[in-house]
């Protein structure tokens, strides 16, 4: 304790000092007192924490390295996870099954062809990380610009 927070090794000595000098009858008043002291210091040390994590989330946001700054591999550059690329996978293959349909039903088979050709584009173009206009805004809204 003494070698992380001298100021606070003070604190107890002087508690326990007084609990000497003034007996047992104020002990829980001074525990209290060293108390709040030890959570004013703690609540003083997480504050500083936060709003250290808040600078650097911010900085790295700012160069454009957030995705690094978060621990994603480098093969997710462009600020996609593992979960956001599946999710968008998954809702473009549940819209193909009315797309499908619709395409079916108003041209048949050269319908089915274009409505899985959009499809299959939208989703290559997502993969290769074109949609960076998009990412900009996410990144802005996060960052409350």
């Amino acid at each position: 304790m003494d070698a992380r927070d001298p100021d606070l090794k003070k604190e107890l000595d002087a508690a326990l000092q007084t609990r000497k000098e003034l007996g047992a009858e104020y002990e829980s008043e001074l525990v209290d007192s060293f108390m709040e002291k030890v959570e004013q210091r703690f609540n003083d040390t997480a504050d500083r924490h936060v709003r250290r994590q808040l600078a650097e989330q911010q900085m790295a946001t700012a160069r454009g390295s957030r995705p690094y700054a978060t621990g994603a591999p480098a093969d997710q550059a462009h600020g996609l996870g593992l979960g956001e690329r599946f999710a968008f996978v998954g809702v473009s293959l549940v819209l193909a099954i009315p797309l499908s349909a619709i395409g079916v039903v108003n041209e048949g088979l050269p319908g089915l062809l274009i409505t899985w050709a959009g499809i299959f584009g939208v989703n290559a173009v997502h993969a290769m990380g074109a949609f960076s206009w998009l990412r900009r805004g996410r990144g802005q809204e996060e960052s409350g610009n």
